[in-house]
């Protein structure tokens, strides 16, 4: 297998057009290679500047889970200091947590955030929602995000080998004077999330929540909700 390694995007473009297999740091294919054989080649964003970006706005997904730091909101450091053992984080990117793992560790902060992503494919870069990058896989460059007010998150306690534990991500962001939150949750494999305007209280905040998908979530990831909402409530107000 030959591995490439793009250092602009037109670089990065053309080794897509030849047929190069994206890959972070492996850790989610090199099983399945073995088992089914490898790529003629494969590509790494490690040495593409655009897709290294560590930013209070931004984040590269070439970049390690175990490099993500308070340059980033705590609510996407907190989630990215939770995936799997050291060795995994040294060794994960960012992008393939987001794109390549079914249980995309960091999407409800991502999504939270209201992120942007953008990506690569053979006729250049764009911006897309996370929506599409979840369904369609393209090669994600990087995400992009406005500085929220204050940020949460919370996983629950997991055994090995064990179901997907419960994540509680949080965010509330400004928006020219009027404030919103957003809350998103994994509950098994599947993230669920909701947003709503705070303009009064948090008892009438968490109301309007169960109006979104949320409302549909079992008691004990609602009773989770809950306190995570009026913990990130509580900060966002300076209490």
């Amino acid at each position: 297998m030959l591995l490439r390694l793009p250092t602009s995007l037109s670089e990065a473009q053309r080794c897509l057009a030849e047929g190069a297999v994206p890959v972070g740091g492996a850790t989610l294919v090199w099983a399945l290679w073995q088992r089914d054989g490898f790529p003629e080649q494969a590509m790494s964003l490690r040495r593409l500047p655009q897709a290294n970006l560590i930013e209070r706005e931004a984040l590269g997904a070439a970049v390690l889970l175990h490099q993500v730091d308070d340059r980033v909101p705590d609510v996407l450091r907190r989630a990215a200091s939770t995936v799997g053992t050291g060795a995994v984080r040294r060794t994960a990117t960012v992008g393939g947590n987001i794109v390549g793992s079914t249980l995309r560790c960091l999407l409800p902060a991502a999504l939270v955030l209201d992120a942007r992503a953008t990506v690569l494919d053979r006729d250049g870069t764009y911006e897309t929602d996370l929506a599409e990058v979840v369904a369609k896989r393209p090669l994600l460059l990087g995400i992009r995000w406005r500085d929220p007010v204050a940020s949460g998150y919370y996983k629950a306690a997991g055994e090995a080998g064990g179901p997907p534990p419960l994540v509680v991500a949080t965010a509330v962001h400004d928006d020219d004077g009027a404030r919103r939150l957003f809350v998103a949750v994994r509950d098994g494999y599947e993230v669920i999330s909701g947003t709503t305007p705070w303009r009064t209280g948090a008892e009438e905040v968490l109301r309007a929540l169960d109006a979104t998908d949320l409302g549909s979530l079992p008691a004990e990831a609602r009773d989770e909700v809950r306190r995570e909402v009026t913990a990130v409530l509580d900060r966002a107000a300076g209490r």
